[in-house]
């Protein structure tokens, strides 16, 4: 399925964080998620507004300010675990379950779709 500009930023991000995922270059958590931000190894992160945690928050914030590290932001961290991929696929049903959800998520290495890749970077620029 090709991607162009009319696709939108949610989809962009999935097909990243998907090709991310399985080329080993995506990390969730405060833990892995500062280590990666801290060496700059970040080509950019994902951060859930609804994180109840503000010591969380500000030090995501500080690390991607602090080295340049666009942050996408996006509502709910159900969400954000989702597109990560931290669920059980429910055949039955035909729909994830069990879904862990996520405060922060970090990209250190794209994969193999490039297209998606351009596509949202295009949209983080604009932003």
């Amino acid at each position: 399925m090709a991607l162009d500009m009319d696709i939108s930023r949610d989809m962009a991000l999935r097909r990243v964080l998907k090709s991310a995922k399985i080329s080993d270059g995506l990390v969730a958590g405060l833990h892995q998620a500062a280590k990666a931000l801290d060496k700059r190894e970040a080509h950019f992160c994902v951060f859930a507004t609804d994180c109840d945690l503000p010591e969380y928050e500000k030090l995501v914030r500080a690390l991607c300010k602090e080295h340049k590290i666009p942050i996408y932001e996006i509502e709910n961290k159900q969400t954000l675990g989702e597109m990560c991929g931290f669920f059980r696929w429910d055949p039955k049903e035909n729909k994830s379950r069990k879904i862990v959800g996520t405060s922060c998520a970090v990209v250190k290495d794209f994969g193999r779709d490039e297209e998606a890749k351009r596509v949202f970077m295009e949209f983080l620029k604009s932003d």
